[in-house]
């Protein structure tokens, strides 16, 4: 399976081009509007096209590039259910899976930073097994840290971080060897003390994540909404623009 990593740091924005190149089949996750060129041009010299773009949630710190590849590539859009968006997609239920090739996605339901959010555990049967190898986890699990609960609520920040509080527990059920790989690292405002390091496991992060240590959902919620770092810039007009399936980031 073919695995790309693409880093904005200006926002710290993770996204990933992935896929099948046995059946010419590729994807991407959380797309940034300013490296569309960079994943088609990527796609090109593995010599194989880009079919699904997917959003593990609607982005608060940066417009989607996923209108305009699908526009750019005939590739199916898909956003976990219940996310309000204003263009075709296909949304994606719990435990809901999409095959493209050897490829295998299955969409975890992990809300909590955003109501609507999935972490995407993908698998590859060239390995010979069904279990994942890596998961897509947005904004839900990330490395050193766990996601921001405000950014998508209007004054409900504790009842999100204890919903949160149950979808970390359901990334804790995957094997400890699992890739991480999230949509922010160090220097987002989608987290307090996220690591420079964009690539973790899900057992380094059993082991070392201070936010996993708390088992009572109370204690996490209270912890995660102290200190609350600055909303992003512009976010107001960056989430309308998602809702909408902007094609150009001045939208």
């Amino acid at each position: 399976m073919l695995l790309r990593l693409f880093h904005y740091d200006s926002t710290a924005c993770a996204s990933y081009l992935f896929g099948c190149t046995t059946f010419d089949m590729l994807a991407v996750v959380d797309p940034h509007i300013d490296l569309v060129d960079s994943y088609l041009a990527e796609a090109e010299r593995a010599g194989s096209p880009i079919v699904a773009v997917f959003e593990t949630h609607v982005q608060a710190d940066h417009v989607s590039g996923l209108p305009a590849l699908v526009a750019r590539t005939g590739a199916t859009a898909y956003l976990p259910a219940n996310t309000g968006v204003d263009f075709a997609h296909e949304p994606l239920a719990d435990r809901q899976v999409v095959e493209f090739g050897n490829t295998v996605v299955t969409a975890i339901a992990t809300p909590g930073h955003a109501p609507a959010h999935h972490a995407y555990a993908v698998a590859d049967r060239r390995r010979g097994t069904d279990e994942p190898w890596l998961v897509f986890s947005g904004d839900s699990l990330l490395i050193g840290d766990v996601g921001r609960p405000d950014l998508h609520v209007a004054g409900d920040a504790l009842g999100q971080a204890q919903i949160l509080h149950a979808s970390l527990g359901r990334l804790m059920g995957l094997a400890d060897d699992v890739v991480l790989l999230p949509s922010h690292y160090a220097g987002s405002v989608c987290g307090r003390g996220l690591s420079g390091n964009p690539v973790s496991t899900i057992g380094f992060e059993r082991a070392h994540n201070t936010m996993l240590a708390y088992s009572d959902a109370d204690t996490f919620a209270a912890a995660l909404v102290a200190d609350t770092p600055p909303r992003p810039p512009d976010q107001a007009r960056i989430v309308a623009a998602n809702l909408r399936g902007a094609l150009h980031a001045s939208a």
